[in-house]
């Protein structure tokens, strides 16, 4: 990997979705076998120019997942390496059964695309909020997930689909999004990054997606106050980086996870897992508590569900008094 954080807690100036159109427009220039499929969404998530490139291989399913995810699996029987997108909720729960058995269990490869992650689905509502997506592909046996904190991460990681076999789902941000690393970052699927960390490292916050920047910004509060801790941005939720999770546990001895999701069945309860089974450490839950969403401005749900720098320092505190 070759990462480089910003660490400036600014808007970037690109949309994020273009991290994924254009790369995909790269790729499909040097990659004749890949193809494309979306589901009445492409003015969204800026991939018309696929079509308008690759006429061949970009293909507008309409307002049908199920169809659509048919389509991606048909189109990867033959050979053909898919992108499926269409919003998170749509691509999770609306196509889960044709995703499981007929790319899935049938052991054929589709990377799907879940757009407007978690509470960024902002104005679209609890009916477009996903904050169950990812528990859905998690459950899939063998399957890939990941959630990438911004423009630079999800190219990198649009990139590195290509080779990943089996079903993956990724879920991400189309617009306004933070900056949290530099241009030209690479990053390993599978592979967690530590952003910070130290000897003195009394607790570790692992994390993912918009909830990185809250965690950098918690790092430096508690730096502020004298408390040292370590960040992971562990982007890839499965295949979990089982031992990287396990040495922070066992040099900090309590871990707060961080999501923009479900806590009850996400990256949270991954981690926890992992804990129970290989080193048994005190662990925190910052992320949507079991609960449905709603509508309103992100900032004012980040807010309500309690997805912010001070959650994360008070559950950080939290937790390195239960040691």
């Amino acid at each position: 990997m070759n990462v480089k954080l910003i660490g400036k807690h600014e808007k970037d100036s690109r949309a994020c979705r273009d991290g994924l159109a254009l790369t995909l427009n790269e790729l499909m220039a040097e990659d004749k076998s890949i193809v494309y499929v979306d589901c009445d969404l492409m003015g969204c998530i800026n991939t018309k120019q696929l079509v308008k490139n690759y006429p061949d291989r970009a293909f507008e399913a309409g307002i049908a997942e199920g169809n659509a995810a048919g389509v991606a699996a048909g189109l990867a029987a033959t050979g053909k390496k898919v992108f499926f997108h269409s919003f998170g909720t749509f691509s999770s729960r609306r196509c889960y059964d044709q995703i499981y058995m007929s790319a899935a269990y049938a052991g054929l490869s589709v990377r799907v695309l879940g757009s407007d992650a978690g509470v960024t689905a902002a104005f679209n509502g609890g009916t477009h909020m996903p904050l169950e997506d990812a528990a859905m592909y998690l459950s899939i046996p063998t399957a890939t997930v990941i959630d990438p904190a911004d423009y630079d991460q999800l190219a990198s990681v649009t990139k590195g689909l290509v080779n990943v076999e089996g079903v993956s789902f990724t879920r991400f941000v189309r617009k306004d999004v933070i900056r949290v690393y530099d241009e030209g970052s690479e990053f390993e699927i599978g592979k967690g990054v530590v952003l910070h960390e130290s000897d003195k490292d009394q607790a570790t916050i692992i994390t993912s997606g918009i909830m990185v920047d809250e965690s950098l910004k918690a790092y430096e509060a508690l730096q502020a106050e004298g408390i040292s801790v370590r960040v992971i941005d562990m982007f890839t939720w499965k295949p979990l980086d089982e031992e990287l999770v396990i040495k922070a546990a066992k040099e900090t001895g309590a871990i707060v996870t961080a999501e923009n999701h479900n806590t009850c069945c996400g990256l949270g309860s991954v981690v926890a897992n992992c804990l129970a089974k290989n080193c048994p450490t005190v662990q925190e839950f910052v992320g949507v508590q079991d609960e449905f969403g709603q509508v309103g401005p992100q900032n004012f749900l980040m807010d309500t569900y309690g997805l912010r720098a001070a959650n994360i320092v008070e559950a950080v505190k939290k937790a390195i008094a239960r040691k």
